[in-house]
């Protein structure tokens, strides 16, 4: 997936998921508009709506609606790759297939790219209007077939990587051959017949809980439906903590509790600024996580003014909700908020949990966060925790972390060095649970602080992960992420630079130290990086 620059997009047209005219092509889209053609350049498909799961389903559709049409059988095969589909078809129907996909990609120009299971590195994809391209698909044991989309704003551009690739099975006795290695099986039954496989089974990308006209079940074999090792089949939920600092009624909640404050920052209004963050944080899971199950939103009797409630898969759970002691009521500390977030009402035992300025970058799988046996996974920072007990001189943060560092020590006899980066934190509801069972004066004590304390944990970010580790529940890991502090003086180039690669499995525009000022002129420069980088509205978008 990269950014795509207007020049870069030469052709327009609707997306492929029907036949137009019967057996002769693709998947024209039902308003049967056609490919703008400019001379020389690669056609791209404008796509209202754009996802890469949709992309990717789009294409299986388009190819499979072409094999339909000339009745070539065909079945889902449980590829290696999560971002594309893989269809198996008999080397018996070879001229078939080859004949209708030449008429198919004629009538919607696409890419294609002929793949040999022993080469060092993929082929690159050449258009199918090069003669090139065709070259050797008379003996190829695997095609694959793509047709580039991209959204209206022409941000997103999702290629031959989400395309669908035909493989020739060739017989063998009583079975048909694999061409290559696959998640499942070398061979199937000659004389086997289809049945129905959930779409999990065909990419990491999808849940039992991704919708289904999103990613329908595909007619396979009954040699692909197994449960593999490496699967991940328990719910993972979302979890954010937002609030809306402009908010009159919220603001006057704030002000009489504000005595209590002991740390500049912790008060600092731009801690408490909404910048939208979380409606693009939102559609960072919908285009790049769509196996999440439910979101919930944590808020102080708030709505954000986008919102639609009505949505499933989406539910706001107030402070009122979740704290088991109201007396604790109002809080302005993220950390007495943090305390509660395993008292959400179904909330599933594998959850991340997201500040409102956390966003997924790029396609990521479950298995990012979790292993599949259910093992968290932490992402310890490279810096370390300051030496010593609690100092005045502390920010919130050291002084969280040496409070985490001496219970831990205490009860564990182990002792934590490292704070977490600021990535979505892969959590354990029952870890939680159990932690404010263990330690309940130094969680009631944070519940209780309505403002960052000297004497708060920070649950969330630290201590229930290195909780579940020290219980056998949680693991470090990597994952390439981006930390971005707003208030710097070369922020335009940064968020470009962001935009540009996608290359970040996360990343993290944070802001604990702007002024009013900063904040004006920053604002600009994040609507129009936030937009571009996440171009799709989510369903939970009025």
């Amino acid at each position: 997936m990269t950014t795509v620059s207007d020049p870069a997009v030469q052709r327009t047209a609707g997306g492929f998921g029907h036949p137009r005219h019967g057996g002769a092509g693709t998947a024209g889209q039902a308003s049967g508009r056609q490919p703008l053609t400019g001379a020389g350049q690669d056609d791209v498909y404008v796509e209202p709506g754009l996802t890469p799961l949709m992309a990717r389903e789009a294409n299986r559709s388009a190819l499979t609606s072409l094999l339909d049409s000339a009745g070539v059988p065909y079945f889902a095969v449980r590829g290696t790759s999560d971002h594309g589909t893989v269809v198996a078809v008999a080397e018996a129907d070879r001229e078939r297939v080859l004949g209708v996909v030449f008429r198919g990609l004629g009538q919607y120009p696409g890419h294609l790219s002929v793949i040999d299971p022993e080469a060092p590195r993929p082929a690159r994809p050449v258009s199918s209007r090069d003669p090139k391209a065709w070259r050797d698909v008379a003996t190829a044991r695997v095609l694959q077939v793509s047709w580039y989309r991209t959204d209206p704003g022409r941000h997103l551009l999702l290629g031959h990587e989400y395309g669908c690739a035909i493989e020739f099975w060739r017989p063998h006795g009583t079975h048909l051959v694999a061409p290559r290695a696959n998640r499942a099986t070398w061979a199937v039954a000659a004389g086997g017949t289809n049945v129905l496989g959930a779409a999990r089974m065909f990419s990491r990308f999808v849940s039992d809980w991704t919708p289904r006209h999103l990613a329908p079940a595909l007619a396979t074999r009954p040699e692909f439906l197994v449960n593999c090792a490496d699967d991940i089949t328990f719910p993972v939920d979302a979890v954010y903590t937002w609030v809306d600092g402009n908010d009159p009624v919220w603001q006057q909640r704030k002000a009489q509790a504000k005595g209590e404050v002991y740390h500049a920052e912790s008060a600092s209004d731009a801690r408490f600024i909404s910048r939208d963050e979380l409606r693009y944080s939102v559609r960072s899971l919908h285009l790049f996580a769509p196996w999440i199950r439910n979101i919930y939103i944590v808020t102080d009797d708030q709505v954000p003014a986008w919102l639609r409630e009505d949505v499933p898969g989406l539910r706001i759970a107030t402070h009122r909700e979740i704290f088991r002691r109201p007396e604790d009521l109002p809080t302005f500390n993220s950390h007495s908020i943090e305390s509660q977030l395993h008292h959400i009402e179904g909330l599933a035992e594998h959850f991340l949990y997201f500040n409102d300025d956390m966003f997924i970058g790029r396609p990521v799988a479950p298995h990012a966060f979790f292993t599949p046996s259910g093992t968290a996974r932490y992402f310890p920072s490279r810096n370390r925790i300051p030496q010593g007990p609690v100092a005045e001189t502390d920010t919130p943060v050291d002084a969280a972390c040496k409070n985490n560092r001496a219970l831990l020590r205490e009860r564990f006899g182990r002792v934590i060095t490292q704070p977490m980066e600021h990535i979505p934190y892969a959590l354990r509801r029952s870890a939680m649970e159990e932690a404010e069972r263990d330690f309940p004066e130094a969680w009631a004590r944070t519940s209780a602080s309505r403002f960052r304390a000297m004497t708060d944990l920070s649950p969330t970010s630290s201590f229930a992960l290195y909780y579940a580790a020290l219980t056998g529940r949680a693991q470090p890991g990597s994952m390439p992420f981006t930390y971005l502090q707003l208030a710097v003086p070369d922020l335009a180039d940064r968020l470009q630079r962001l935009l540009d690669g996608r290359n970040q499995d996360s990343f993290c525009l944070n802001d604990a130290f702007s002024t009013p000022e900063d904040i004006e002129a920053q604002q600009e420069l994040l609507d129009g990086f936030l937009n571009a980088y996440f171009p799709t509205p989510s369903p939970y978008e009025r």
